[in-house]
This record gives structure tokens, C-alpha cells and sequence, in this order.
């Protein structure tokens, strides 16, 4: 049985108009109220009294008296129109009331027309707009806020369904339908709408343990009302929860209260609409001090548009305009004053700042208040105005009630639903399976079920605090596996309660059901063919693809040749005869792969690039022994088919489970074309399809595979799981045996029995071997393209440098050390000048250009006094030359 809430309207009867004294010096206000009803006859004691409150102190209305006429419609909502349309022909500046929201959208047009406020601390209909209705004033908080709380009360005990009880009118079915509004915002629903009393409730068994109330603030308006209740009555409640409006504490509000017994004579307790009723009335008091303050006359006039419609017994003429009603009534809504509710003020959408509600719990002694709700903090177990000063915190974690004492005398809370006990078992349906029947299958002529999935399900139905009823029913036609999305279909079309086997949880089925916590983790992978690699003299190769041998032979050689360019010309380790350097070149570039390299680097860019090299050599070396270990020591199963990747790029059949959602997934996700996919049943039929050729590889759920891979060991894996999904027991949308299940699951991981259960079905001896795939041990070129691309991007910088430098010292030596027809000589010969420079020795070079500038005279004559002091001199230069290029280089 779900949660019940219940809610009550009141009904507004109207008796016969009794006209009471009207003085030209009276501020005349009309009330139209069921007094046979408890908020009727509170609410007219407490505006009488506020009336004498008033009149008694002269300087509140300039020494007008206020005149309140009552009015008992005597539960006739005809007679209320009437009553309401006798007020207007009185010059009466507002009316309280009506009692009820269907009155009120009535006779709100009136007022709309007259321009008379009309306030109302019962009518709290959440659709009475003030755009709508700009004279009505509801002067308590509406319903929106008391069912915005009971929403968050239904949350915060995580009920996920309730049972909406209520008055067939339109206040309570607007209430409804807010109160749906806000439960639909935290994932909750109303199941069920219906006309019931608690009476009722306690004849069906329905206050017993289980079950859970909440009901509006009609009830707390009974209990504080009507206390001590008849023994019947209060038993009849025991347990339920209700909302009662909160109205702050204060000296004020005490003394009201200790008053109260004396102005009722006892006939009525106080609640919390009296003191609405009163500041209602003090409200219109005060309002019309401030509008006759500002000069404003109560003056009344009438209404052109009723002049023409005379005739008849009714005296439509002598309604008035109340002349001050626009101006009247926007005082009325700036009011700003502290009344026995508390502090009382508009917000911008007319409805009360802060409004609040206390939670009270029904108990065999009467009753207990477990906390507070309010607007602006949500459920507290503190006064809302103490909070008020703090900022807003409606987090989950601030939320708190005290305990309460639940229907059947328990304290711990209910489910708020349970199965019903009329013998009706759940149906849950289950895969007739052909192939795979260690997940589900039937026992030959029999009712009997029995599977891994089985076992799943019967250990966490046990782990649920409540029983369930059920039986498992059959779907297929046992000659080949059903269609599990036409399976998890049968629920929403009422066929079936629960789905439960083998069925993964995939997108398209989660927007039909809902599915549990996955109990198995499963995926797609792809099973195909496989031959042994055996070893043999070419082993070692195996670890590169050709394409990586090739690209490491060459970084080889590129790296030799940059290492010889950069320090050709400074370190005698390079330099020699060509095909010296062409061996020294080969042997340095190889030698490095075991550190073994004899010739030092003395220039800063060889010694960069020499440094980049051996550590991408390390890394190469590091990977190469990895991966010849592993292709020496673990048998190796090598085939084409690489993976899903393969199958997508290839044209070959691929097989899929009859049943599966492999086909869609394949089909409509990746793009295969239905003529390439070939459905298979059975194992056999998967052994006999892979080795005749049949199709190229089968896609199918990891747990299938791994059964079937444990008998059939010519067949591998390739790749990894393409999808990442689990299997699931699905339930009804919104089910909360789905959420139940779910924990139940989880507790079957936490304390081994899951994986016992899948010792007892899924455990098979497996291949003696554990094989590995030698296409996935080959290491790729994409493993090592950043290594190589620093080092080459290190080559290239280097030489880059190295050539700027050498261009700027022959530009720079060439104009000193060349005869005017060097200079002038063609290109061929400034080539053959360059190379020369650049294959020269820097000392050597330097010396040629020293020993020519040191044996010319400045008329092209020979100094050769001065020769010797020029030759120094050069060499100096030289030498700072050469530190200054060191030091860009550096």
C-alpha cells in the first residue's frame, strides 16, 4: 500500500443576510464565513474581538468606529453571492473572506468590478492569480508552500509514490495538482487519487504498521480545535502527520492566548486561523488609518456599467464603487506591521514573506511536533525565524526531523508501500533459452527454473525485508533464443511484472524499464580463428613491425651524420680520409645502440643531439627486450583479424547471438550492413560458422564468450571489449522493488555470495596455455613516434645552428682571405671555396687566412717587418672570434 496523504476543503455555507447597524462615521467591513464550521466559529470570535480591540482605541481610525458584519451562509453557495452582493450596496470598504478557494474565484470578479479588497486567511487556492484577481488578498500562506512541504517531507523520508485523499472540489484538486507539480520535481508521483475518511482507513487495516499519513492542516485545525478528540476518533489517527501553519512565539500571541478561553467561553479551542482571522482584521485597521491619513474620503459612487440594466426585482443600480478601492487596496499591500502571526508583509507575488509550517505527529496522548518547514530552509528541527538571519541551506545534509511514533505504534519508518496480501504473485518473466542455458533454462517437464541468473535473483529476493510473492514464466518458443527487447517490452504492455536472465542493460531498453544494479559486467568482444606462432630462427625480429626496423635503422644513420656534420671541423675523432669518416660515421651511429661508441663529442649541438639519442635508444632497447621475452616464453596466437576494427574495414561475414542486441548494435552503431551478419544459435553452430569459413570472427557478450572460448581453445579474443555494459534484472518504470533488488545486489557483492554464485555456473577449465596475441606483442612505429620526432626535430635545430654559423664565418673571412678574382669568380667556384672552408679544420683555415694577411703590404706589397706582429695579432682576433661563437652557441 502506498503513502496516503489526505486533504480536506471547507465548505461555505451561507445563511440568510442579516443586516447589522451601519453609522455614516463606521468603517463598514462585511466577513463571509460557515460558522457552523471549526475555522468559521474560531475565526468569527477572534475578528469580534479584534473589532473591540480596535474601536476601543480612538486615534487608530480618527475616531471612526470599524464595523464588522458577519455573515452565516448557512451552507448555501447561493445565498453567499447574494450576502456578498448586499455588502456592495452598504458602502463596505472590504471583505473577509470567502471561507473557500471555489467562492473565492467567484466572487473575486465582484470585487474586481467594485474595486473592494477582499482578504481570505481559509481560501489559499494556489491558481487564485493576482493577475487574475487583483482584490483578492489571501492573508495566510496558500497551498502552493503547504504542498511544496509535504513534498519535501515525502523526500526526505525517500517514499517514492503516495496516495493523494481529497474533497472533490476545486480547491483540493487544485491542491492536488500542485502538490503532483512538486513531487515530480524530487522523482516522486501521486499513484492514486481517491475519496476516503480515517475512520475508513482503521476499518481496511489501514493504520496499522506499514502504512504512513500526512495529512493537511484540516487535521492540526481538529486537534487544536476540538480537544481532548473522542476515544475512537483519536485512535482512528494514531501515527499520521500533519502540517500546521507556524505563527511565531511572542508576548502578544501568549496573551491572546490566555484571553481566548474567556472570549469563546470555552466553547472552542484556539488554532492557528483565529490568529489569521485577527490580523486580518487589524490589517484592513491599519490600512485604512494610513488612507484616510493621506486625505483620502471613503466615498462610493456607481457603476455605469449596471445603470442599464434596470428592470426586474433585482437593484443592480444600488452596487457602489468603492472610489478609494485601487488606492486602498495598494496600501493594503505595502502593509508592514507585527501582528499575533508574526512579522506580516507581501512579497512581490503577493504571498506572505517566510511562510512556514509545523510538523506535527498524531500520538496516543495527543501529539508531538517533530519539526518545522519552511520556505526559505526547508525542514529543521528549529524555529524557522531563527534561521532567518543564517543564508538559505536547503541541502540534504540540513534537512532534519525529530523521530516520530508511525502508525501501529512503531518507530521506524516505514517502506511506504508494500505487496498486497490478496494472494496475487508477481510475474516475472524469463528467456526460454535453447543455447547457454547455464544462464537460465527450464527443467525438462517441469515448472522448474535453474541458471546462474536464477540463483542471482532467489538470493537478493531473500535479502528484502518483506516477502514477494512470485512465479517465473516462460517466453520463447524453445526452438531458438527469443528477442530480448520483445522480453523487456512485455512489461510495459502488462505482461509481465519483471523481467529477469541474461539481459543487458542497453540504452534502448532503459527508456521502457527500469533495470537493477548489473550483477555480471559484460561487453561485446569479437572471438576469431587463431594458429600458433611457433619460434625459429627469426624470432628475434618479431618484436618490430618491418616499418619500425626500418624507420630505427634509419634515425641510425641520420643521427651518425649529424653528430660527424657538427664536429667534422673541430674534433679530430671525425676527421680523416672519406672513407675513414664514412666507416667512423656507420660505426659511431651503431656503436650507440649498446653505449659502446669510442669517439667524443666536443661541440655543444653534438653533445644535445648525442644526449637525445641515447635516450631513445635506452627507451627502443628497453622495448625490444620486453617484447622478446614475452614472444620466447608465452605461446603465441596470431590471426588477421585484430579486432572490431578489422571487422568495420573488412567485408567479411560476422557472426552474432540469435536473440542478442549484437545485430542492432553492429547494424545501426557501427554501420555493418545486414548482409555481412550471419545469426548463429548454439556454440556448436558458433565452432562449426568460425572454422569452415562461414564468417570471418563473432561478436558476442563477454560471458558467453568465456563459456564458449573454455571448450574451444582454437579460438581467441581479438582486441578488447568494444562496449562496456552489465546484465540487469528489469522492473516497471519508477518500480521501487528495482531499487530494492538493486541494494539487495550490491550486499550479494559485498559479501561473497555473488561470486560464489559464479563459481557454481561460469567456472570452466580453461585452455592449458595462456595464450597471447603476437600481433598485439609487435611494437608499432605509432608507440615511438614522439621519440623519434624530438630527436629528429633535435637533427634538424642543430644543424640548422650549425650551418647559420658556418655561413656568417665564411661571409665574414671570404672578403679578407680571397683574391679579387675568388670574389668575382662564378657560383660553381664560391660552392667549391664553401665546401673547402667548411671541410677545412677551423685552425687550419684560420692559419691560411692569418699567414695571407700578415705577408701583404697595403699596395698588395709584402711587410715582412711587420709580419710577425700581424700574425699575432690575427691570431688574437681569431681567438676571440671563435670564444664569442662558443659562447652563442652555448
Amino acid at each position: 500500500m502506498n503513502l496516503v496523504w489526505l486533504v480536506s476543503s471547507f465548505i461555505v455555507c451561507i445563511s440568510p443576510f442579516s443586516q447589522g447597524a451601519v453609522s455614516p462615521g463606521a468603517v463598514n467591513v462585511g466577513a463571509i464565513f460557515t460558522f457552523k464550521t471549526i475555522n468559521g466559529r474560531v475565526a468569527r470570535i477572534a475578528m469580534k474581538a479584534a473589532e473591540d480591540d480596535i474601536n476601543s482605541d480612538p486615534s487608530i481610525l480618527g475616531g471612526r468606529k470599524l464595523s464588522i458584519t458577519m455573515h452565516d451562509s448557512n451552507f448555501s453557495g447561493f445565498l453567499g453571492i447574494v450576502g456578498a452582493l448586499q455588502f456592495m450596496e452598504t458602502d463596505t470598504v472590504a471583505i473577509i473572506g470567502p471561507q473557500n478557494a471555489v467562492m473565492a474565484h467567484v466572487l473575486s470578479h465582484l470585487a474586481n468590478e467594485l474595486h473592494v479588497p477582499m482578504l481570505s486567511f481559509t481560501a489559499l487556492d494556489p491558481t487564485l492569480s493576482p493577475l487574475q484577481y487583483p482584490y483578492f488578498i489571501q492573508t495566510a500562506p496558500n497551498d502552493l508552500f503547504q504542498m511544496t512541504a509535504i513534498a519535501e517531507m515525502v523526500s526526505y523520508y525517500g517514499w517514492a509514490e503516495v496516495i493523494a485523499v481529497y474533497s472533490d472540489d476545486d480547491q483540493s484538486r487544485n491542491g492536488i495538482t500542485t502538490l503532483g507539480d512538486k513531487l515530480s520535481e524530487r522523482r516522486c508521483k501521486i499513484s492514486y487519487k481517491g475519496l476516503l475518511v480515517f475512520d475508513v482507513a482503521q476499518s481496511l487495516g489501514m493504520m496499522e504498521n506499514g502504512f504512513v499519513w500526512i495529512a493537511t492542516t484540516w487535521l492540526s485545525t481538529v486537534l487544536d480545535s476540538n480537544s481532548p478528540l473522542p476515544v475512537e476518533t483519536a485512535n482512528s489517527i494514531q501515527g499520521a502527520l500533519t502540517l500546521r501553519p507556524h505563527t511565531p512565539d511572542s508576548k502578544r500571541k501568549r496573551d491572546f492566548v490566555s484571553r481566548w478561553n474567556k472570549l469563546s467561553n470555552g466553547s472552542i479551542g484556539l488554532n492557528p486561523y483565529g490568529l489569521y482571522a485577527y490580523d486580518t482584521v487589524w490589517m484592513i485597521a491599519n490600512a485604512m488609518k494610513v488612507f484616510l491619513d493621506y486625505g483620502n474620503t471613503i466615498s462610493f459612487s456607481n457603476d455605469s456599467k449596471l445603470s442599464g440594466l434596470g428592470g426586474g426585482t433585482l437593484n443592480l443600480g444600488a452596487l457602489s464603487v468603492f472610489d478609494g478601492g485601487k488606492q486602498f487596496l495598494k496600501i493594503l499591500l505595502q502593509t508592514n506591521m507585527t501582528g499575533l502571526t508574526g512579522p506580516i508583509q507581501f512579497s512581490h507575488d503577493r504571498s506572505p514573506l517566510y511562510p512556514s509550517y509545523d510538523i506535527i505527529n498524531v500520538i496516543e496522548t495527543g501529539y508531538q511536533q517533530i519539526g518545522y518547514w519552511s520556505n526559505y530552509s526547508g525542514l529543521s528541527v528549529v524555529p524557522p525565524e531563527t534561521l532567518y538571519g543564517q543564508p538559505a541551506n536547503h541541502s540534504s545534509s540540513s534537512q532534519h526531523l525529530f523521530s516520530v511514533v508511525w502508525p501501529g505504534g512503531v518507530t521506524a519508518k516505514p517502506r511506504g508501500w508494500v505487496f498486497p496480501d490478496n494472494g496475487r504473485q508477481l510475474k516475472v518473466g524469463i528467456p526460454n533459452r535453447v543455447s547457454y542455458r547455464d544462464f537460465v533454462s527450464t527443467v525438462n517437464g517441469t515448472d522448474l527454473v535453474q541458471g546462474y541468473c536464477i540463483d542471482v535473483f532467489l538470493a537478493a529476493i531473500k535479502l528484502l525485508p518483506y516477502a514477494v510473492p512470485y512465479k517465473f514464466i516462460p517466453f520463447g518458443d524453445g526452438h531458438k533464443n527469443p528477442s530480448y527487447s520483445d522480453l523487456a517490452n512485455q512489461i510495459t504492455q502488462g505482461v509481465f511484472d519483471a523481467v529477469i536472465g541474461d539481459i543487458a542493460i542497453v540504452t534502448n531498453r532503459t527508456r521502457v524499464v527500469d533495470f537493477t544494479q548489473p550483477y555480471i559486467e559484460s561487453g561485446l568482444v569479437v572471438v576469431a580463428p587463431v594458429k600458433k606462432s611457433n619460434s625459429n630462427a627469426w624470432a628475434f625480429l618479431r618484436p618490430f613491425t618491418p616499418l619500425m626496423w626500418g624507420v630505427t635503422a634509419v634515425f641510425f644513420l641520420v643521427v651518425g651524420a649529424v653528430v660527424w656534420i657538427l664536429e667534422h671541423r673541430i674534433n679530430d675523432d671525425f676527421r680523416g680520409p672519406p672513407k675513414k669518416q664514412v666507416v667512423t660515421i656507420l660505426w659511431f651511429s651503431f656503436s650507440t645502440m649498446f653505449f659502446a661508441h669510442r669517439e667524443n663529442t666536443v661541440s655543444t649541438l653534438g653533445r644535445l643531439v648525442l644526449i637525445i639519442w641515447l635516450f631513445v635508444v635506452m627507451i627502443v632497447n628497453s622495448s625490444y627486450t620486453a617484447s622478446l621475452t614475452s614472444i620466447l616464453t608465452v605461446q603465441q596466437l596470431s590471426s588477421p583479424i585484430r579486432g572490431i576494427d578489422t571487422l568495420i574495414t573488412s567485408n567479411d561475414h560476422i557472426g552474432f547471438q540469435v536473440g542478442s542486441f549484437a545485430q542492432n548494435y553492429l547494424n545501426e552503431e557501427l554501420s555493418i550492413a545486414k548482409t555481412r551478419l550471419v545469426a548463429l544459435g548454439s556454440p556448436e553452430e558458433y565452432a562449426k560458422a568460425l572454422a569452415n569459413g562461414t564468417v570471418a570472427a563473432i561478436v558476442d557478450e563477454r560471458p558467453y564468450v568465456d563459456l564458449f572460448l573454455s571448450e574451444h581453445c582454437e579460438f581467441s579474443i581479438r582486441g578488447q571489449e568494444f562496449t562496456k555494459s552489465g546484465w540487469g534484472f528489469a522492473f516497471p518504470r519508477d518500480s521501487p522493488l528495482a531499487i530494492d533488488m538493486s541494494t539487495a545486489i550490491l550486499s550479494l557483492s559485498e559479501n561473497g555470495d555473488l561470486q560464489k554464485i559464479n563459481d557454481k555456473w561460469l567456472t570452466r577449465k580453461v585452455c592449458n596455455s595462456q595464450s597471447s596475441e603476437s600481433g598485439s606483442e609487435q611494437l608499432q612505429l605509432q608507440s615511438f613516434q614522439g621519440l623519434f620526432l624530438i630527436c629528429g626535430i633535435a637533427c634538424f635545430l642543430a644543424l640548422l645552428i650549425y650551418f647559420c654559423n658556418i655561413l656568417r664565418q665564411f661571409i665574414r673571412y671570404l672578403p679578407e682571405d680571397s683574391d679579387p678574382s675568388i670574389r668575382g669568380s662564378s657560383h660553381s667556384r664560391r660552392l667549391q671555396t664553401f665546401l673547402s672552408f667548411a671541410d677545412d679544420k677551423v685552425d687550419e683555415w684560420k692559419s691560411k687566412s692569418k699567414r695571407k694577411r700578415g705577408n701583404e703590404l697595403p699596395n698588395g706589397h709584402a711587410r715582412e717587418d711587420e709580419s710577425v706582429d700581424g700574425s699575432e695579432r690575427i691570431q688574437r682576433d681569431i681567438s676571440q672570434e671563435r670564444h664569442k661563437s662558443d659562447g652563442w652557441l652555448r
